[in-house]
């Protein structure tokens, strides 16, 4: 998976353009350049607003503290990202409901309002931040980074941008099936009878509904029809081999969900994390549907911590931040870049599977139309 479908050389044509400006600082407009005003950092949509990097570092100290919600410590290596950021800064990281959705973390921005617990940042598909910035719920915030992203991962307004991403894969306790399936065909067999789930419910889980078009491509779906998944999983019910419970790092690791449609990030961590444990977690990624996607990372229009919550998007698109990713299996938004200017954790690149071919990535039309889609016929057809 290419994890930039756009301009790679977009740090060094920033730096051209700077070093142009500076040499002809006596003669050119560049020199005339007017700085940006500074603003406080509720209203800031750039450091630069803030005041410049070190103003907005130490107005985020000065505040302590980071809300976050549904950030798994083993969830493309949030633990890390989480202990980096808190020893950097000084600022305590508080994560409430860890294992929440991408709509628990809408629903939670919508109730808490400007409450001192509101969540300051959130980390959600791409199609719930569209969701949430149609609704006025997000702060337009462009980090540093944000001209290398590439424009298909970012919204035009910076209201969200895609930070990392993953491809759906099969996970499978090889202790309890066998032999592990390695396509979503395989998955209809007799013999995984109980044991094949998904990671939520797809209405509300991002991972869930990728689960579901990664299903309609394997089934002669395509991006712009999702029903093919969800006949998919209608058939899995109806063969009895579905398992509606939630498939949770906890569910894994006490074999109650043998089998797991979920990222590869979150499959692989799996299999290091429960080797210990006597857990043989083994993980494909199917070639009849391979589907990838990325997640948004955003800050609440009312974030309590301002500051604390732009650093911490800041952060997450460093260097540092995107190595980390990668360490957690996830492959980072900004890979091709940093790949090109030496900064890529090339060991912990190495340690991705290999997937076949260039990625696709459905529309913001085809995404809606499949999320109305599954909102509307999931209950339905798995009520059959």
């Amino acid at each position: 998976m290419r994890s930039l479908h756009g301009r790679p050389a977009a740090r060094r044509a920033r730096a051209a353009a700077a070093a142009g400006c500076l040499g002809l600082l006596l003669v050119s407009a560049c020199a005339e350049t007017p700085r940006p005003r500074t603003v406080r950092p509720a209203v800031a949509t750039s450091a630069a607003e803030a005041g410049g990097m070190a103003a907005l570092v130490d107005a985020a100290k000065r505040e302590g503290s980071l809300n976050a919600i549904a950030l798994p410590r083993d969830w493309a290596d949030y633990g890390g990202l989480i202990d980096g950021f808190e020893r950097k800064y000084g600022i305590a990281v508080t994560v409430a409901d860890p294992e929440a959705s991408s709509q628990d973390e809408i629903d939670a921005i919508k109730a808490d309002g400007k409450r001192a617990d509101a969540p300051d940042v959130i980390d959600v598909g791409d199609s719930f931040a569209r969701t949430a910035a149609r609704q006025k719920l997000l702060a337009p915030y462009r980090v540093t980074e944000y001209d290398s992203i590439p424009k298909s991962q970012k919204d035009a307004k910076a209201r969200w941008s895609n930070n990392y991403g993953g491809y759906i894969s099969i996970g499978c306790n090889a202790g309890l099936a066998k032999p592990c399936p390695r396509t979503f065909a395989d998955l209809l067999e007799p013999r995984y009878k109980g044991m094949v789930s998904l990671d939520g419910d797809p209405t509300r889980s991002n991972t869930a509904f990728a689960g579901v078009y990664a299903a309609a491509l394997a089934n002669g779906g395509s991006f712009d029809d999702i029903r093919p998944g969800l006949d998919f999983f209608a058939e899995l019910k109806k063969r009895g081999n579905f398992n509606p419970a939630e498939s949770t790092s906890t569910a894994v690791e006490t074999g109650s969900t043998p089998i797991s449609v979920d990222w590869d990030y979150v499959n692989l961590d799996y299999a290091d994390r429960f080797r210990d444990s006597g857990v043989d977690w083994q993980v494909s990624i199917p070639f009849d549907g391979s589907f990838a996607q990325y997640y948004a990372l955003a800050v609440n229009r009312n974030a309590p911590h301002p500051a604390a919550a732009r650093l911490w998007q800041e952060y997450l698109f460093s260097v540092t931040g995107q190595n980390l990713r990668l360490r957690g299996y996830a492959r980072p938004v900004l890979m091709e870049v940093m790949r090109e200017d030496g900064t890529l954790d090339e060991a912990a690149a190495a340690r991705l599977p290999t997937v076949e071919g260039e990625p696709r990535f459905p529309t913001d039309a085809q995404l809606e139309k499949a999320r109305r889609t599954v909102d509307r016929e999931w209950a339905k057809v798995m009520a059959g």
